[in-house]
């Protein structure tokens, strides 16, 4: 390729980074106490963290919102629905503060599963998530559904919405391959590689309590491994302490010690006074709003 070819391209790459850094708006000033209610009523991750810690996701959150369009394809959504994907988006980069994804501007949610083409209820394929590329480039697809269902459950190994995250978050050194970034040293890589292939083996053997999917590929066995690592860290460790450390280091993250107290959320009774300090009782006050 020429060289002019070559600054052009350069030129051209560093103009839409630019753009995409000039353009990020700062989250809310203060966190609103109905969004604050949700993630207490849903989000198993926030409620284990301290209460700084807590500030600091909503503040992640809210940011995510400020920056990132949220749009319905075929079926409505409202601030919950918003809410689970920007805590997908935070989630698995907690370890990094401040993160912005770089190669993200807008979530689709579909009413259901969909297939490769983006059709609705497809009965060649079944897909409840996916990043973008080509066309859709800077875009993610998630089944409306299945991002619910990962935030319902708590105990399954599955979250959709993490899922695809993680494949953005490995997409973040230029090219989606399975590698965390923080993993590419020779140290690492290699005994990543090598672990990767030996649980591959257990899984394809039925000897693996890892989600089949995870050995299909290098790519996503880091998204089912990050799953199973946010949704049941303890259990993880127990049965692969060795992934467990290696998934520690490369989300920076020690989510067993988060999640000590094992799963839990914040679960609102009807007649609890509500959160929002308003002196009502919740089911008269903020209990439909949520």
């Amino acid at each position: 390729m020429p060289s002019f070819i070559v600054i052009i391209v350069f030129i051209l790459a560093f103009a839409i980074f630019y753009s995409r850094q000039r353009k990020k708006k700062p989250p809310l000033d203060e966190f609103p106490t109905k969004w604050r209610t949700i993630l207490q009523g849903k989000v198993i991750f926030y409620n284990n963290l301290s209460d700084p810690d807590k500030r600091r996701f909503e503040n992640d959150v809210s940011r995510f919102l400020a920056n990132v369009k949220i749009n319905g394809v075929e079926t409505e959504i409202d601030i919950t629905d918003k809410l689970l994907v920007a805590s997908s988006a935070a989630i698995p980069v907690f370890g990094f503060p401040d993160w912005d994804y770089t190669f993200l501007d807008e979530v689709l949610i579909y009413p259901g599963a969909f297939d490769r083409n983006y059709n609705i209820n497809s009965h060649e394929e079944t897909i409840l998530g996916m990043v973008g590329s080509g066309t859709m480039e800077g875009k993610m697809i998630l089944s409306k559904p299945a991002l619910h269902r990962g935030f319902d459950n708590g105990t399954d190994k599955q979250n959709v919405g993490i899922h695809e995250f993680i494949h953005l978050l490995d997409k973040e050194d230029g090219v989606i391959d399975g590698i965390p970034t923080v993993l590419r040293g020779k140290q690492y890589a290699l005994p990543w590689l090598e672990l990767i292939r030996n649980k591959t083996k257990d899984i394809l053997q039925g000897q693996s309590d890892i989600d089949f999917y995870g050995a299909t590929s290098d790519t996503e066995f880091l998204a089912v491994a990050g799953e199973y690592f946010f949704e049941r860290p303890e259990l993880l460790q127990k049965n692969h302490p060795e992934l467990y450390e290696l998934l520690a280091r490369a989300f920076q993250q020690d989510t067993a010690k988060i999640m000590k107290s094992g799963p839990k959320r914040a679960k609102l009774e009807r007649n609890d006074p509500c959160p929002c300090a308003s002196g009502e009782k919740y089911k008269a006050c903020c209990m439909n709003k949520a």
